[in-house]
């Protein structure tokens, strides 16, 4: 009895050896090349927005198909924090050369989203920025690859938010969009 219970033992072991830890290899390798080739997406992006000046649905289209290849699903924020030019007011510091100090205010991936595609219309838009703005992308995945399903089965490590694949790239906007 004790040797068939050994033998059993020992086909099992050499299953998870010859089978398990591969998968769980090959699936690592995978989400490895999908973070590779979100991150380049997203610079690619990113630096797009930042040389013509403007966000367009062609652009943004592009880049999710991109991203899609993967073959996971993504949430993509975008960020861009425009530059207010107070040249008129008056500022409290010392410097007698400086008349006004610049802020930035943000706007969101909704708000992008809404004035690009609008609500009941078929035409699309381009979303301008100006010289000086900043441009932020962040890409994160939302469904469980296989290493994150494995990692979790095999490991216990689970938790709600998590993600394997992300990405993230900033710009500063070179030229003005017309």
């Amino acid at each position: 009895m004790s040797d068939t219970l050994i033998t059993i033992i020992a086909i099992f072991l050499a299953a998870i050896l010859m089978f398990i830890f591969p998968l769980m290899s090959v699936s690592e390798r995978n989400d490895d090349i999908a973070q590779t080739a979100v991150q380049t997406a997203t610079s690619e992006l990113s630096e797009k927005i930042a040389t013509k000046g403007k966000i367009t649905a062609a652009d943004y289209e592009e880049f999710l198909a991109k991203i899609g290849t993967t073959g996971n699903t993504y949430e993509v924020e975008i960020e861009v924090q425009k530059l207010d030019e107070n040249l008129g007011k008056k500022s409290s510091q010392s410097a007698a050369n400086l008349i006004g100090e610049n802020s930035r205010y943000k706007v969101f991936t909704s708000d992008i989203l809404n004035y690009i595609y609008p609500e009941g219309e078929t035409m699309t838009y381009e979303y301008l920025l100006n010289k000086g703005d900043n441009v932020i992308i962040t890409v994160k995945n939302t469904n469980s690859t296989l290493a994150q399903t494995l990692r979790a089965f095999f490991y216990r490590v689970t938790g709600k938010g998590t993600y394997q694949i992300a990405a993230s790239a900033t710009s500063l906007v070179v030229n003005q969009g017309r």
